[in-house]
């Protein structure tokens, strides 16, 4: 395996050069304080010159890296090697100064940690792997502690060994939650990159919406002169058989056009209705029926319990996310789906019920995430990564709702209870 292949990865995983340079002059200007401090303060003996060029490499290597390499973004195989390199140099120093006995040994496991936080999961237990056997070569083999040459520390072989030994394992944790929680950071900040385009695509559809009603009023006072024109020509003509023909194709085609402008205009205000305030049941109706267009299956809609029948703003988020759950009801069942509207003074509650295989108990504990998949195989066959889920699920929060999911005692598949305080609904 070649050198750079070590650390590649397929994750197109990047590092903010800034980030890593800002990390490395810390390092730096720290190491630098202390040895001077060390060494001209305290006046202990050390291999001064050793520890001073060792710095300075790392700190013209700084240098190139903040100003010669261009890159915004580093990538995966780039920060590693810089990350190496550190974790090398913190190791020659520690080497020179006492090894394990010295109290700065805890700051080798950073380059690992920065690792499993930004960086791939290969990436991270090859410098892991690196940190101990540095670890491993600085308790054999070390220079003396720096010390006033009267008073040198000594501890056992005991001592001398638990110490990286609680380093391994502070290191074990530390890169196992770094790792974890890199991943599961990436996972969600993709997941809501596509929430956001959704949501652009929904706002870009309006915005369409909008520009053809405004078109239609346009476009209506131009049309309508040409009509009054060609039916001034038309009575001026009359009966001559070289005009008469283009100029009824004329005033028929005009007509075709207002018609279909008309559409244009009539379907936007019903759209404006639509965007604006509506009835709950309404809403819940509307995408119904869309799936009764499409679908065999069928859908009822129960209010047996909707006292209030809230009118609510119809956002985009409420609109899709209630779709969402409908949509993946319908896909799932096997027959049928109900949909059971509740409200009052204090809640309202839409519950939406399948009967088909149900949520997989390795899952039901983790819906809303990205990128799960079930092990059942008749529900892996139809699902994607979760993410249709985590869509609906946060779009529906961000207005205020509590989405739960359970199976369905009554009809044995999955049910999605999608709660709201009515005056939070009120006041979206």
């Amino acid at each position: 395996m070649k050198f750079s292949e070590f650390f590649t990865s397929k994750d197109n995983i990047q590092l903010d050069k800034k980030t890593l340079v800002i990390l490395r002059w810390i390092a730096n200007i720290g190491q630098l304080i202390s040895i001077c401090g060390v060494f001209i303060i305290l006046n202990f003996k050390l291999p001064f010159f050793n520890c001073l060029m060792i710095i300075l490499f790392g700190t013209l290597t700084n240098f190139y890296l903040q100003f010669v390499v261009k890159e915004n973004q580093l990538s995966n195989m780039q920060s590693s090697i810089y990350l190496l390199y550190d974790l090398i140099q913190l190791g020659l120093l520690l080497f020179l100064t006492g090894g394990v006995t010295n109290p700065f040994i805890i700051l080798l496991i950073i380059p690992a940690i920065v690792s499993s936080t930004f960086l791939t999961l290969r990436s991270t237990v090859n410098l892991s792997i690196i940190t101990i056997v540095i670890l491993i070569v600085i308790t054999l083999y070390q220079r003396p502690l720096p010390h006033s040459g009267v008073l040198h520390f000594h501890v056992p072989n005991y001592y001398l060994y638990a110490v990286p030994t609680a380093i391994i394992i502070g290191l074990i944790f530390l890169t196992y939650f770094g790792a974890r929680f890199g991943v599961e950071s990436r996972k969600r900040r993709e997941a809501l990159n596509r929430l956001e385009l959704i949501l652009a695509k929904e706002h870009e559809l309006e915005s369409i919406g909008l520009q053809a009603a405004a078109a239609a009023h346009s476009l209506g006072t131009p049309l309508s002169t040409i009509t009054v024109v060609a039916k001034e020509l038309e009575k001026e003509i009359g009966n001559n058989s070289q005009y008469s023909k283009d100029i009824g194709l004329l005033l028929s085609q005009t007509k075709r056009c207002s018609e279909i402008l008309k559409n244009f205009s009539r379907d936007q205000l019903k759209e404006d209705d639509f965007l604006n305030n509506t009835k709950i049941e309404n809403l819940l109706s509307e995408i119904v029926r869309s799936f009764n267009e499409i679908s065999e299956k069928k859908i009822l809609l129960i209010q047996e319990n909707n006292e209030l029948n809230p009118k609510i703003n119809r956002t985009l988020e409420i609109t899709y996310g209630l779709r969402n759950f409908i949509g993946n009801a319908v896909k799932y069942s096997n027959s049928l789906v109900e949909i059971n509207l509740k409200s009052n003074d204090t809640i309202t509650e839409v519950k939406i019920s399948d009967d088909g295989p149900g949520f997989s108990e390795d899952i039901i504990n983790v819906l809303g995430e990205p990128y799960i998949r079930s092990n059942n195989k008749m529900i892996s066959a139809k699902s994607g990564l979760g993410l249709g889920t985590f869509i609906g699920k946060t779009l529906l929060e961000r207005m205020r709702a509590n989405v739960e999911f359970e199976n369905s005692p009554k009809l044995n598949g999955a049910m999605v209870i999608i709660k709201w305080k009515t005056k939070d609904l009120f006041n979206i």
